[in-house]
């Protein structure tokens, strides 16, 4: 069963750290597809160029359908593999890090390359603004005109997410709303408009909110 939210990182965010010479640069991007996860990683890879590694991983999707890591030419399981283990254990998807490291001339050996990895991207996602994504039902409200500074300051006073103000032959004002919102919010706006509102439930979406 898909949990009613998910967690991710709001934008994109670097972190860098330095041991025994080696210089390890995270990198973290909010990601919704794998095409867009390459992309992320093709960029990395053009804007470290001289780098001798540019090591990710990304998990995607609500119930994390997708994941891959990548150790780019460090020994196996020693660079992909840690970064990935952070974002599970941080609970997150739709999220991709990439670890460039610039190789300072000493050897890390394996246990020192697996903590080096997962602290540089741990580091990376303390500078990152995680967000909580929740399952929202989107609520269309129709109202004639005279009605909408009323019902305006009752979406600002009530701090109610609002996506998207329609303006036509009536103005449509496109809610975001919890479950439990939904039937007390629709008595309200009843009540609020002498029930001259029209309610539609248009479906669901994934809203994004700081952690």
């Amino acid at each position: 069963m898909t949990k009613p939210y998910m967690s991710s990182v709001h934008e994109t965010a670097t972190a860098e750290y330095v041991i025994k010479k080696s210089r390890f640069i995270s990198n973290l991007f909010h990601v919704t597809t794998e095409e867009e996860a390459q992309r992320r990683v093709a960029e990395m890879k053009k804007k470290y160029w001289d780098a001798r590694h540019n090591c990710y991983a990304y998990r995607l999707g609500p119930v994390f359908s997708l994941q891959k890591a990548s150790d780019d030419g460090e020994p196996s399981g020693t660079a992909g593999k840690p970064v990935l283990e952070v974002l599970k254990a941080w609970e997150l998807t739709d999220t991709l890090i990439v670890v460039t490291r610039y190789f300072g001339g000493i050897k890390l050996g394996t246990g020192g390359l697996i903590r080096a990895y997962g602290h540089a991207a741990a580091l990376g996602l303390d500078a990152s603004r995680p967000v909580r994504c929740l399952k929202l039902l989107r609520l269309a409200v129709t109202i004639d005109y005279p009605l909408l500074a009323v019902l305006e300051n009752f979406v600002r006073q009530n701090n109610l997410r609002l996506e998207d103000t329609i303006y036509g032959e009536k103005v449509q004002l496109l809610l975001l709303l919890e479950k439990e919102q939904l039937e007390p919010l629709e008595a309200t706006i009843t009540d609020l408009t002498a029930a001259r509102a029209s309610c539609e439930l248009l479906g669901e979406t994934w809203g994004r909110i700081p952690l």
